[in-house]
């Protein structure tokens, strides 16, 4: 905080007391003015409040009181604290201890580090928790891990989600062993309220470190952070001073661990009301037998259109307009189908890996998991993204999220457009035959149902991937193979030039592959993609209405029966 001050120069007589009413004149009210840290802008406070403790020049984020973030994020009026006083504890009988915190709860009015409670989120209920950094850096002592775990059990026996806005320096020093074991605790609650199928979602905020970021702060459904906001296990002090090394810009801030798979999106604070509402909306119980729309547009004109006989297209001119720049992309069709689709990331190892996208939406009123292989619309896009060749963490993030949509009894529905998944050295030395493995492994159990629509080019393990599923569609230009005409030309013939002779022997196609039963629908494409989509739509909404009426390990047991037939 800025305080200004008054200047006495040291004299005697009338200059003395003139310099003195100078300096004092006008009075500046105790509390008007702050000074932002990262570039020394003097601040409004009342103005800073309204900008969410944001400084206005340079976009620094203050750290904020726990009652402002609840003010800022919750129904006026709903949130109704829980266990605001707990006895205290020293179990060490360090001295001093009583003292400080007596003195903290007398200079910031809390009880304690974390406030707990009930609230509403536009309606939406949870519970909510959240950390204050004034009181002992947030610091997790036996009180404070006491308030999260029974807030926890206590949203587990009302049937609620809960919100932790983490915040901590760690451990809390002066608790020793007793402050370790409430990591545990609080990761052990998470683990029963997750057990009960219930929704939990964590935001990290500045700082989140040590015993907090290895224990709750990590164990969210869903991981949200704050711009730049330090997160980490060990300070970076601590690692600077064991490694030697000069750390790179940027580590350990939630845009670090978003590049490295650890957290799923970073949300600016003027949209954090926004975005926890949609959350809680896809995962509150309440939302999830709503039935689908009505039959979208250019439906009965794309039926008739379908009815009409085709004639069958040279198998290497499907794979040339499977591979076509310019064709519409998984995304494309995304933005067609669903509503309101929200993109998560990483894969809670190493990485984010841009060639698979996977988000939460809405389809017909239905909340789905949605995943697919992204390919770029130019140049530059597919070099991002790798020309849609995945990674390991690109099956793994597929993976997590598959498995989060069987908690929450999501459908699945996966877009494949791949040429295959990524051959290179890094890729190998992470797993990349494992992981594609496990994801084949566990697809076939999930308790839900799971669509799989070819959109491109579906090459290889690369694309089975994501197609262990209870059907299977594909586009009429699309095209499903054990690998490119040119490597199975390659390897048979040793002569890559055959392609062409190569995709009409390995029957590629849409036709073919129905034929093979290794498919269920094709798609015609030869109306506009925004009518295709609208097909689409209406048939996924039939899919899902389907497949929802069958019991789980059904499910299952049918998808098993559909590859056991192959």
């Amino acid at each position: 905080m800025l305080r200004f001050r008054k200047t006495i120069t040291i004299s005697s007589g009338k200059r003395k007391q003139k310099t003195e009413e100078r300096h004092r004149s006008p009075e500046v009210p105790e509390g008007m003015w702050s000074k932002c840290p990262r570039c020394g802008q003097i601040l409004y406070n009342e103005d800073r409040k309204q900008a969410y403790d944001i400084c206005s020049k340079c976009g620094y984020y203050a750290r904020m009181g726990a009652y402002d973030r609840i003010a800022m994020v919750v129904d006026t009026g709903s949130f109704e604290e829980w266990e605001k006083e707990l006895p205290d504890r020293n179990p060490l009988g360090f001295r001093g201890y009583e003292r400080k915190r007596t003195e903290l709860r007398e200079s910031t009015g809390l009880s304690e580090a974390v406030i707990a409670g009930r609230a509403r989120i536009y309606q939406e209920p949870c519970v909510l928790v959240v950390c204050d950094a004034r009181f002992m850096m947030a610091s997790m002592g036996y009180t404070v891990g006491e308030k999260i775990t029974r807030a926890v059990e206590r949203a587990i026996k009302e049937r609620l989600s809960v919100i932790l806005f983490a915040c901590s320096a760690g451990a809390r020093m002066q608790e020793g062993i007793v402050s370790l074991m409430q990591m545990a605790k609080t990761s052990a609650a998470l683990k029963k309220h997750s057990d009960a199928g219930l929704f939990s979602m964590v935001v990290l905020t500045d700082p989140t470190m040590g015993g907090v970021m290895a224990s709750f702060a990590m164990l969210g459904d869903i991981i949200l952070g704050e711009p730049r906001a330090l997160a980490g296990f060990a300070g970076p002090r601590v690692i600077k001073q064991t490694i030697g090394q000069t750390l790179p810009d940027g580590f350990q801030r939630t845009e670090f661990l978003l590049e490295h798979g650890f957290i799923d999106m970073i949300v600016e604070r003027k949209e954090m009301k926004e975005k926890l509402y949609q959350l809680l909306f896809y995962h509150n119980t309440r939302h999830r037998a709503a039935k689908h729309e009505k039959e979208p547009l250019h439906f009965r004109q794309y039926k008739k259109k379908e009815k009409r006989k085709q004639g069958r297209t040279d198998a290497w001119e499907r794979v040339k307009r499977s591979r076509m720049q310019g064709r519409p992309t998984a995304m494309d069709y995304i933005s067609l189908l669903f509503q309101n689709f929200l993109e998560l990331h990483g894969d809670r190892i190493s990485g984010d890996d841009k060639a698979v996208i996977g988000g939460i939406a809405s389809i017909g009123g239905v909340s789905v998991t949605v995943i697919a292989q992204q390919k770029g619309r130019n140049t530059k896009e597919n070099i991002e993204r790798n020309f849609a060749m995945p990674n390991p963490e690109g099956y793994r993030k597929a993976l997590r999220l598959m498995r989060q949509a069987e908690k929450f009894h999501r459908p699945v529905i996966c877009f494949v457009d791949t040429p295959g998944a990524f051959c290179g050295i890094q890729a190998e030395e992470r797993g990349q035959g494992e992981a594609i493995a496990r994801n084949l492994y566990e697809m076939s159990s999930l308790k839900v149902p799971v669509l799989t629509l070819l959109i491109g080019e579906g090459g290889s393990g690369g694309a089975l991937a994501l197609a262990v599923a209870n059907e299977v569609w594909m586009l009429e230009n699309a095209t499903y193979s054990i690998l490119s005409p040119e490597g199975f030309a390659s390897i048979l013939w040793k002569d890559s030039s055959r392609a062409k002779e190569a995709a009409q022997v390995m029957k590629i196609t849409a036709e073919d592959l129905r034929q093979l039963g290794i498919i269920e629908k094709i798609i015609p494409e030869e109306n506009p993609t925004v009518e295709i989509a609208a097909y689409l739509k209406h048939e996924i909404c039939g899919f899902i209405e389907k497949y929802n009426r069958i019991e789980p390990q059904k499910l299952a047991e049918m998808r098993y029966k559909r590859f056991r037939r192959m």
